[in-house]
């Protein structure tokens, strides 16, 4: 094994390092149940296993490791486990570190970049792929999706126009959609966007899922309530593990006060960090769950813990939340907030940046969000409430 398996095995070992570094979990029983494995009769493990022991006495196959490193990127997605990610870097180990590697690889490594956060260095990745090949559209779509997160929404738009002739118009609306949703045209964006759906009920499920989570997130808020939860409870049947699709639903939840309806949704979900969070808060709602929150709120402050330990950066947002809403460290939770919204400003990060600015009487942070809005037009109901209730308080 070369010194760039090594790397990749350590990068991969990372990614799951707070389970290995937290303090240790005794369950109550012997029948309790503490993770669910996947079975090694699923014909995608056994894929999987098949393609690894491929590419262990070929690991230098352009092809064969391209083809294992998208097979553990759509199993990270879809069994929502960060561990594949890691394995789909080690695929890619003879190439990870070369300035310009094959075409493929420098896509896909863009992609694992983008999945940690390192946004700048995915960003190099994809502008060398688009100039190299002005026509994939998979570059286009990532590219549009990192300059989404970091509020470049001119240039976000420009990368959104170019799929419109590379794929289909249920992408390019999607992806065109989710800037608008920031940049004060939720309205026609949404109208936009779920008339494209409807126009292709044949659209790949995962497609539709994304464009439904969207349209429930901005339904939400525009205090659409009922709508919201309808199209998340549609993208909910066509994809019901997505990490992302289940974290933004139990926050609709979690804000109309229904945590048990929240954690019927999270069950079986605590192993991954952000959704452990949002069970906690649930327990945190309900009469009688004291023992069940404590044992979350132990659980999540190990697993921070060995985050900040190994410089991991990538759930600051969450970690804030955590200390804000759980620990009620409102110093913390708006010293985390910054840092993130440093690196990435979607709406849940210029929430929990205004929530902590707020509750630490930081107006300085707090004209900083409340200017960030008015100059994008963004638009929140909760947000706007929130605003409000400032500056009947100031």
């Amino acid at each position: 094994m070369s010194i760039l398996n090594h790397l990749a095995a350590a990068c991969a070992c990372a990614l799951f390092a707070h389970a290995v570094q937290a303090a240790p979990y005794i369950p109550a029983s012997g029948s309790t149940v503490l993770e669910r494995l996947p079975r090694r009769a699923d014909p995608a493990q056994q894929s999987l296993r098949t393609l690894r022991a491929q590419l262990a006495s070929r690991p230098d196959d352009l092809a064969l490791a391209t083809a294992v490193a998208r097979q553990h990127i759509a199993t990270a997605r879809r069994e929502t486990d960060p561990r594949y990610y890691g394995y789909a870097q080690a695929a890619l180990a003879p190439w990870w570190a070369q300035p310009a590697p094959p075409l493929e690889v420098r896509l896909l490594r863009a992609t694992l970049l983008q999945s940690t956060h390192h946004f700048p260095e995915a960003m190099r990745d994809l502008d060398a792929v688009v100039a190299a090949d002005p026509d994939n559209p998979q570059a286009w779509l990532t590219r549009a999706t990192v300059q989404t997160v970091r509020a470049d929404y001119e240039a976000a738009t420009a990368s959104c126009a170019r799929l419109s002739r590379l794929t289909s118009q249920l992408v390019s609306t999607t992806c065109i959609a989710g800037i608008g949703a920031m940049t004060g045209r939720a309205a026609p964006s949404e109208a936009l966007l779920d008339l494209s759906l409807r126009r292709d009920p044949d659209a790949d499920p995962e497609l539709q899922a994304w464009a439904l989570t969207l349209l429930a997130e901005i339904a939400q808020r525009r205090g659409e309530t009922a709508l919201a939860e309808k199209r998340f409870n549609l993208a909910l049947v066509l994809t019901a593990r997505d990490s992302y699709l289940l974290g933004a639903y139990a926050d609709f939840l979690l804000d109309e006060q229904r945590p048990a309806e929240a954690l019927a949704l999270l069950k079986d979900q605590g192993r991954i960090d952000g959704l452990l969070l949002r069970q906690a808060l649930a327990y945190k709602q309900m009469p009688g769950s004291a023992d069940a929150y404590a044992r979350a709120v132990a659980e999540l402050q190990a697993r921070f813990a060995a985050a900040m330990q190994r410089g991991d950066t990538v759930h600051q947002r969450e970690q804030a939340r955590y200390e804000l809403h759980v620990r009620g460290n409102a110093a913390a939770a708006l010293q985390l907030a910054l840092q993130n919204w440093a690196v990435q400003k979607e709406a849940a990060d210029l929430r929990i940046l205004l929530e902590a600015a707020q509750q630490a009487d930081n107006k300085v942070t707090v004209r900083l969000a409340l200017d960030w809005v008015a100059r994008h037009k963004f638009e929140d109901v909760a947000l706007q409430r929130l605003a409000r209730n400032m500056k009947a308080g100031a």
